[in-house]
C-alpha cells in the first residue's frame, strides 16, 4: 500500500490520517509513505508515523519515500531516521 501525504501533518491533520489508516492495515505487508509533497510535519505527525511503524514491524515493512531535504535533519535529530527506513 502506498500513501501520498501532502500539505501539513500536524496536530489537526494527524488524527485524520490515523483514523483513515488504522484498522485498514490487515493483510498489508508493505506500507510506503510518499512525502514528496509534505510541507510541514510536527511532533504529532511523527507520532502517527511511529505508531504505524510499530504496527508494520509486526506484519511486514514500512518505508518513507521522497522525504523533503528540509525534514531530513528533523528525522535525524529525533532518531526517526534510525527506526524508519527512509528511501
Amino acid at each position: 500500500m502506498t500513501l501520498a501525504v501532502s500539505g501539513r501533518l500536524d496536530s489537526q491533520t494527524s488524527p485524520q490520517l490515523e483514523g483513515e489508516i488504522v484498522g485498514k492495515l490487515d493483510g498489508v505487508a508493505h506500507l510506503i509513505f510518499d512525502l514528496s509533497k509534505l510541507e510541514f510535519i510536527s511532533s504529532s505527525g511523527l507520532r502517527v508515523l511511529l505508531m504505524l511503524q510499530k504496527i508494520m514491524d509486526k506484519q511486514g515493512s514500512m518505508a518513507i519515500r521522497n522525504l523533503p531535504e528540509e525534514f531530513r535533519e528533523y528525522f535525524d535529530e529525533t532518531g526517526f531516521s534510525r527506526v524508519m527506513r527512509i528511501e
